[in-house]
């Protein structure tokens, strides 16, 4: 038997098969090397090999399911909320300055900081994201990413 997290690796198993085997179909460009899928073909390659090993793990694991848990549904429609809030703001501020209040900010969501240390950390996530994930995009891998209107950086 699949709990509700085999479950959710099959849908997305089957989602990122199907989106896999459209890539397929993306014509090449004889003036670059790499073609249009070639990005997507990782990502999605790498989502359903995790989505497949959720799913062999949650099927071989023997473990009852912990009924004691409480469920957080005002945090679920909180993190959302932040992440609506992060899309909005993504023109307007940019991609930089957004990712890293959206990090910091989820990062404060899922655990309120109770020293200074924890609150340092959160902020500092969020700017090594933000840096991180720049540089790889911007610099190693050439995609551009939004400029705020308000702030152009």
């Amino acid at each position: 038997m699949l709990s509700k997290d085999g479950w959710a690796g099959l849908v997305v198993l089957a989602t990122s098969l199907f989106l896999f085997a459209l890539t397929l179909g993306l014509k090449d460009s004889p003036l670059v090397p790499i073609g249009p899928g070639f990005y997507p073909r990782i990502v999605l390659g790498i989502t359903a090999a995790f989505a497949l090993l959720l799913v062999v793990t949650d099927w071989f694991s023997r473990r009852k399911p912990d009924s004691s848990q409480r469920r957080n549904y005002g945090l679920v429609a909180l993190t959302f909320a932040a992440f609506g809030l992060y899309a909005v703001a993504l023109p307007y501020l940019g991609f930089r300055i957004a990712t890293f209040a959206y990090v910091a900010a989820a990062s404060v969501l899922m655990e309120l900081p109770r020293s200074r240390r924890q609150w340092i950390g959160a902020v500092v996530l969020g700017l090594v994201t933000a840096v991180a994930t720049w540089l790889v995009f911007e610099r190693y891998l050439s995609v551009l990413l939004p400029r705020g209107r308000w702030t152009d950086f």
